[in-house]
């Protein structure tokens, strides 16, 4: 792949239905970034659908959204990385918060607010709690945009099915403030609204809990209803 300022790395299982939606979005904001989707050996045409918007694609053989991750950025060469969910789709003010943050001589790590697409009362309480950053509120659905030369110093993503976002960001908050940008992406309630978002909230906190208490990710991710990338 060619040089450019940006690469989006979209991590996708089975997102036939979104994916070209996805793709075009990231190139109608950023025409000069590249795209990349790093697959986990889908069964649809996820990979076809995401080809035909332009977009490089990798299939990965490990089911772990690190490696997808970490494969993507491999085949880039682009000073920064944004990590995007397949359901998250940036806004004109993310783009402009973005472009800002990347011409900042400092820049190492930045997220964005989040809100939800078709939002619950409970869903817009957390949306507004991702203007602070901390271990509980910073998650990889809200883009981590990550210069590669600090992406490389903290040897990227662990090869996990659950919390790698979670790791690398509390790895790299260990070393570098992490910028909350003044921006919000706009990412699916899907996983809400087919769980009950109460029964899906009280599932993510519970499990983020075991998982700072020091529980394997692995063991972690048989309890996690899979459910695309």
């Amino acid at each position: 792949m060619s040089s450019n300022p940006l690469t989006v790395v979209i991590p996708t299982l089975n997102e036939s239905a979104i994916i070209a939606d996805a793709v075009s979005t990231v190139k109608a904001s950023w025409p000069a970034a590249g795209v990349v989707v790093a697959d986990g050996c889908s069964s649809d045409d996820t990979v076809k659908l995401a080809a035909a918007e332009g977009a490089t694609t990798v299939s990965v053989s490990t089911r772990s959204r690190g490696a997808q991750l970490n494969e993507g950025a491999q085949i880039s060469d682009s000073e920064w990385i944004l990590f995007l969910h397949a359901d998250t789709r940036l806004t004109p003010e993310a783009v402009l918060a973005a472009d800002a943050y990347m011409n900042r001589e400092d820049g190492s790590l930045a997220m964005f607010r989040i809100e939800f697409k078709d939002p619950t009362w409970m869903l817009r309480s957390s949306s507004w709690w991702t203007r602070f950053d901390s271990v509980f509120t910073r998650f990889g659905d809200q883009g981590i945009l990550i210069r590669r030369s600090f992406f490389r110093e903290l040897g990227g993503f662990k090869v996990w099915p659950l919390f790698e976002d979670v790791d690398l960001v509390r790895r790299a908050r260990a070393r570098n403030r992490i910028e909350v940008l003044r921006a919000s992406v706009v990412t699916s309630s899907r996983r809400f609204r087919r769980y009950g978002p109460v029964r899906q909230q009280l599932r993510n906190g519970f499990l983020l809990i075991r998982f700072l208490l020091g529980a394997d990710p692995h063991r972690l991710a048989r309890s996690y209803p899979v459910m695309k990338s």
